[in-house]
């Protein structure tokens, strides 16, 4: 089981990492090369931002849950 927990870590750190790497920086950021300067909304900030905003809310808490599942079943594993 720790070996999902780890796989499932490795996983979404890549994918957590390329997705803050598409956010809007600065100045822009990789996020225009695919239409994140398209459409905008009201609030300013695009369709295509706001979808990666939830990939990347969502990535971290899987990633999250894989830190703390993982931390608990070691901590299991070790007082036995």
């Amino acid at each position: 089981m720790a070996y999902v927990f780890a796989g499932v870590l490795i996983v979404t750190s890549i994918i957590l990492t390329l997705l803050i790497l598409l956010h809007r920086g600065k100045g822009g950021g990789l996020s225009t090369m695919f239409g994140g300067g398209a459409a905008s909304t009201l609030t300013g900030s695009s369709v295509a931002e706001k979808n990666l905003d939830r990939y990347t809310i969502l990535a971290g808490l899987l990633w999250l849950a894989s830190i703390v599942g993982l931390g608990l079943l070691i901590k299991a594993n070790s007082g036995s």
